[in-house]
């Protein structure tokens, strides 16, 4: 890589540390060279051989002691001070929304390596790229303040659409298919963007105003192109989302959205044999969903319930347009006939062909091979399943089918 410059005249108080931090923040293509190095040792040995080219006193003993500071990342839960002001280079994304002293929010980066959200989720990803010795030596933390006021909007592409959904309806295999061809961006059910929407919940005072450039912000950081192939973005949202509908209209009111959704019956099944975190009562504080006494109630009951809240906001909505609502039987034809070109995006045969194999593969676990599971969903449904499913979300599921 050729000779490095010497960092000359460093400031009395600045430890080696900090200069070689300082170093490699400013120098994208070293960052992505040290990132991709997964073992501790190896990443060590390499960046003390960069610091000694650059005339800085920082030994092997000394990186890899920095990286056994925090083994679980727990320090990312915990109050701290930013470090930083603007945004890193493109391959830093959004990680964690954090406490700070004196009541106010972090922003978390860590950087990705290089590597295109693939995983049926963020998460997997979040936790890869948190395993990485460059993200364990290097903390990259902004003020929510700064976070939005050095907002790199022109880097990102503006979302394409909105993937809103019932849950346990096929969500996740459209991402996955979307995924699939490499001129998209996907994200798919990121934290960060979660804790973006909710921060009115913790922040009760915070002018709405602020809260769509926050929003905003979020989707632009998630939607930077790191490679030359994307000229798309797609977001698939958590369930609960269709609740928050309101704040993305008035941040994106002209991206086009979809809410896709199942047999009510078919869904309750799937959560009554694991329930997503938000059919617990008591996982959200405030519970955004308006429901008393969950914890009181069966789980057939209160997982209804909270599934009609989340129909009946999108149905809310998707009277007023730029909205279409897919049912998960209409899958996996529904993405190149109807969701693609409700989101303007062109589909080449290639492309078609490309999102069928990935609909070949189960999508939450992309190494298996897809089997339905609609005939025994329905056959495994209690009584009580049907009678609450009928009960709450008869009504709204069919006008749901009405629109379609």
């Amino acid at each position: 890589m050729g000779s490095w410059p010497v960092i000359s005249n460093p400031s009395s108080d600045s430890s080696a540390f900090d200069r070689f931090r300082a170093y490699v923040l400013g120098n994208e293509m070293l960052q992505l060279e040290l990132s991709r190095i997964d073992e501790p040792d190896r990443f060590a040995e390499r960046s003390a051989s960069i610091a000694t080219a650059l005339g800085v006193d920082l030994s092997c003993e000394a990186i890899l002691a920095s990286l056994r500071r925090d083994p679980l990342g727990l320090s990312r839960w915990l109050p701290a001070p930013a470090n930083a002001a603007g945004w890193p280079s493109k391959h830093w994304l959004p990680a964690h929304l954090t406490p700070a002293p004196g009541g106010a929010v972090t922003v978390d980066w860590l950087h990705f390596a290089g590597e295109r959200l693939m995983a049926p989720f963020f998460e997997p990803s979040l936790r890869r790229a948190f395993s990485r010795p460059l993200n364990q030596m290097f903390s990259y933390r902004t003020t929510l303040d700064d976070f939005v006021a050095a907002a790199k909007l022109n880097e990102a592409l503006v979302p394409d659409g909105f993937i809103f959904h019932m849950s346990r309806c096929g969500s996740t295999l459209v991402a996955q298919m979307l995924a699939a061809l490499p001129s998209n961006i996907v994200v798919s059910e990121a934290e960060p963007l979660n804790a973006a929407v909710q921060l009115s919940g913790h922040l009760p005072h915070l002018p709405p105003e602020k809260h769509v450039r926050v929003l905003t912000a979020m989707v632009a950081a998630l939607g930077r192109r790191r490679f030359d192939a994307e000229r798309h973005y797609v977001m698939k949202l958590d369930s609960w989302h269709s609740l928050a509908l309101p704040l993305f209209r008035r941040a994106f009111p002209q991206v086009p959205w979809v809410f896709l959704y199942r047999d009510p019956v078919e869904v309750l099944v799937s959560q009554m044999r694991e329930r997503g975190l938000q059919l617990i009562p008591g996982a959200f504080a405030p519970c955004p969903f308006g429901i008393e006494d969950g914890a009181a109630m069966e789980g057939e009951e209160y997982c209804a319930r909270v599934l009609e809240k989340i129909c009946s906001a999108a149905l809310d909505y998707l009277d007023l347009g730029r909205g279409l609502a897919i049912n998960y039987d209409e899958l996996p034809e529904a993405v190149w006939r109807k969701i693609l070109p409700h989101f303007g995006i062109a589909c080449s045969e290639e492309d078609e062909a490309a999102m069928k194999l990935a609909a070949r593969r189960n999508a939450k676990a992309p190494f298996e091979e897809f089997v339905s599971d609609t005939n025994v969903k329905q056959r495994q449904a209690t009584q009580g399943i049907r009678a609450v499913a009928q009960r709450h979300l008869g009504k709204v599921y069919g006008a749901l089918e009405a629109l379609r």
